[in-house]
């Protein structure tokens, strides 16, 4: 049922988004140039690979995130229009519109062994953990969130889960974690940060 929901919306919402992402697609080259994507390889089920497609928020080169951040990439990520891409990973079935968010394959071998639950399922466009602080939150906060939303999934949860992404959305609430462009790397739980 889930992955039927997925199929419909997700093809539905590439359609009917069609002029909009073209749109974008045409700022984006204005505004950033090539490439008009960013691609890069997450984990998904299982923590199989698959590599995730966004609009690209940041300018090419070296410097800081902040730096490489123009006012078109702080649009793009503040209204989440660099994420519809990812309706196409939805539709070719390497994630699902509600699930826990697609992280970097590298932090596989740091997750717990509860932690790594949150691969039992395709992850998502959007979930529980975004709804409910999104990148405002601890890593360990947001994977207990992530095993909350796997034990209690439901078609109803996930419609919830929409509709208040579309409410936070349009809030602009936690985008970014404190006053940083991205979100600082998941080192494995009680290990300190690496510099």
């Amino acid at each position: 049922m889930k992955r039927a929901f997925d199929i419909f919306f997700s093809f539905f919402g590439l359609i009917v988004l069609a002029p909009l992402l073209l749109g974008l697609a045409c700022m984006q080259w204005l505004k950033l140039g090539r490439p008009l994507f960013f691609r890069q390889v997450r984990a998904g089920r299982e923590g199989r690979p698959f590599e995730i497609i966004k609009f690209r928020s940041m300018q090419l080169g070296p410097g800081s995130d902040a730096d490489r951040t123009n006012a078109w990439g702080h649009l793009l990520r503040s209204s989440s229009l660099d994420e519809l891409p990812e309706l196409w990973n939805v539709l070719r079935g390497d994630m699902s519109l509600v699930g826990p968010r697609p992280l970097p394959t590298e932090y596989l071998p740091r997750y717990s062994d509860e932690q790594a639950q949150r691969h039992e399922m395709r992850p998502g466009i959007t979930g529980w953990a975004q709804i409910n602080g999104r990148n405002g939150l601890t890593w360990e906060r947001q994977f207990e969130l992530d095993l909350w939303y796997i034990e209690h999934q439901s078609l109803f949860l996930d419609l919830k889960i929409l509709a208040l992404t579309f409410l936070a959305v349009l809030q602009r609430k936690d985008i970014n974690a404190s006053e940083t462009v991205t979100r600082s790397a998941f080192q494995g739980t009680n290990r300190p940060p690496q510099n």
